[in-house]
């Protein structure tokens, strides 16, 4: 195995790392500030960066090379490192076009939507014209279990009538969100496997209802937001549907692989910029008449981040390369290695960032740990609660030994 980036990944983090420092780094305090005084208002820079990153040739980096005209022609490997860096600002990802739930959405309609479909939809989130939210989880049943998912897609003449009850639905709260797919049961008879769809709902149509904005640990993660949303007879024609009725599991396992790479770089991103901060803090500080700097466990923490950061990073590409020679499949071992190790780590060494901070690790109005620190523990349970991927592994170790 060789991870060692590429001439055509260094140019691309070469341009990133000046974009960063020139646009995005100056305003973090400025947006964060915006961000948590107006809700579900984009920042007025947000539109005219995402400008300057399509025409620095930064823009849906994300997509992967066997998309086509579609993508820009990365690998999931020549990506992960760029996932990292955009991770190192929670919102920067947005002002690539390279932000969740969007990159798995548009993976979706890429891999399995209708000529008609990506027209509608892929075309404008492709353009960045418009945003997106995945509707899955729901508040009455374990939906770390999909085939616990209760809500109805019922076939009505030429169209389907969805009901039901979903929340943390990431992006439903951006003003710029203009459709949800959503994943219910068209026929709960069916093999258990084979009773969930994917279908494609305009955010306005009737009967679609935002009961309520969801906090995650006191943060809105506006613009996006996390709603909780009624479904009421809601009519969307048959058209509507991906791929096909039944065949939601088939697309989610199709979504999951490249989208975890995602997230678990950017969580990489976040952990090394949280070191970085801290191996900065601890050398300006002084305690007991000495730089904190010099103390054993103080460095012990410094050393154990570093090398946590660099074990996850290095599991991460593993996965993005065996996902790029051999498919989503033959990855899914080392995708549920990545999802266990990366958001533990990221949420351990953000902790130790913040203890070494001490009264200013905490508070996000001077730096963004306490944010990272949400973040983190909260992909901990939407990329799927950490007991789910660790069940699921086991499961595949003891049967690689058992024959």
């Amino acid at each position: 195995m060789n991870f060692d980036y590429n001439q055509k990944t260094k140019d691309l983090l070469t341009r990133l790392d000046a974009f960063l420092e020139e646009n995005i780094y100056p305003l973090e305090k400025e947006y964060h500030q915006f961000t948590t005084t107006q809700l579900w208002k984009k920042h007025p820079a947000t539109e005219g960066l995402k400008a300057k990153a399509r025409a620095a040739g930064l823009w849906n980096l994300f997509l992967p090379e066997e998309y086509g005209d579609c993508s820009p022609g990365l690998t999931n490997l020549e990506y992960a490192p760029l996932a990292e860096r955009m991770g190192r600002v929670l919102w920067a990802s947005e002002i690539f076009n390279c932000n969740a739930p969007d990159t798995g959405n548009m993976e979706v309609l890429a891999k399995y939507g209708t000529d008609s479909q990506r027209e509608q939809w892929l075309k404008p989130l492709l353009s960045g014209d418009i945003r997106s939210a995945f509707l899955m989880t729901e508040p009455a049943v374990a939906s770390s279990d999909a085939t616990n998912i209760e809500t109805r897609i019922q076939a009505d003449g030429g169209d389907y009538l969805i009901n039901g009850r979903k929340w943390w639905s990431t992006g439903a709260m951006h003003p710029d969100c203009k459709v949800f797919i959503v994943m219910g049961k068209t026929d709960p008879s069916a093999h258990r496997h084979q009773q969930q769809s994917m279908i494609l709902v305009p955010a306005d149509n009737p009967g679609v209802e935002i009961v309520r904005p969801l906090d995650a640990f006191g943060t809105y993660d506006s613009p996006f937001g996390h709603a909780e949303i009624q479904l009421s007879d809601v009519r969307v024609p048959r058209e509507n549907i991906i791929l096909g009725p039944g065949r939601g599991f088939e697309i989610a396992q199709g979504r999951l692989g490249p989208g975890r790479i995602h997230h678990c770089m950017r969580l990489i991103g976040v952990a090394q910029r949280s070191l970085e901060l801290m191996a900065k803090r601890v050398s300006e500080r002084e305690a007991f008449g000495r730089p904190i700097s010099k103390f054993s466990s103080i460095r012990q923490e410094i050393a154990r981040s570093a090398c946590e950061i660099e074990q996850a990073r290095l599991l991460t590409l593993s996965a993005a390369d065996r996902i790029d020679r051999h498919g989503i499949k033959a990855a899914k071992d080392l995708v549920a290695m990545i999802k266990i190790v990366a958001p533990q780590m990221a949420q351990n060494v953000i902790d130790r960032s913040i203890q070494a901070h001490g009264g200013m690790g905490v508070s996000s109005v001077d730096l963004p740990l306490a944010d990272f620190w949400a973040y983190a523990r909260s992909i901990r349970l939407a990329d799927g609660p950490d007991e789910v991927h660790m069940f699921q592994l086991g499961r595949n170790v003891i049967g690689k030994y058992n024959g």
